[in-house]
């Protein structure tokens, strides 16, 4: 990412932004409301327990492993845009493998993976378990938070690249 650096206070807030993402881990942001589901539920079913849970996406499971998961942006491109039923089932339409990050990992290297991969949801790990997810919007959320208004800018304009990928 680019950025014109017209100021000194420009520099500054750009050199005070790396910081931050260098410095912050994804478990200190990440959301700890991950919703599972079964890989025999159905669309309809899975779209159900997203409405109902307020959910952007869900991590597809089967009795002993993580497949994958299932966003929103996938229903559209994925489901509707290619006709899928709502009996279709889950399994069907998931990204596998399952893309994660560690929960010490700093949300620059979050960032980054999400850059890397074309992905806006990135499940969060411990153990080999799922504790957690982190998205974009998370990273320039929290990134963006403070009283200066030059540095919100910027990470209003660094989401909206992000979701242009």
């Amino acid at each position: 990412m680019i950025f014109r650096n017209d100021n000194l206070k420009s520099n500054h807030i750009v050199n005070k932004l790396k910081k931050y993402v260098e410095n912050t881990f994804v478990n200190q942001i990440m959301s700890k409301n991950v919703l599972t589901v079964k890989v025999s539920e159905t669309l309809e079913e899975v779209a159900k327990k997203m409405k109902e849970e307020n959910v952007g996406c869900v991590i597809v499971v089967d009795k002993i492993a993580t497949l994958g998961i299932v966003t929103e942006r996938d229903f559209v491109t994925k489901i509707v845009a290619e006709r899928k039923t709502p009996h279709t089932k889950i399994f069907e339409v998931m990204s596998s493998p399952l893309i994660t990050i560690k929960s010490e990992s700093t949300i620059w290297e979050a960032a980054e993976i999400m850059k890397e991969k074309s992905i806006h949801k990135l499940p969060v790990i411990e153990d080999e378990e799922i504790v957690g997810i982190i998205t974009t919007t998370d990273i320039v959320r929290i990134s963006s938070v403070g009283s200066d208004s030059q540095m919100r800018k910027i990470c209003d304009q660094i989401l909206m690249r992000m979701k242009d990928d």
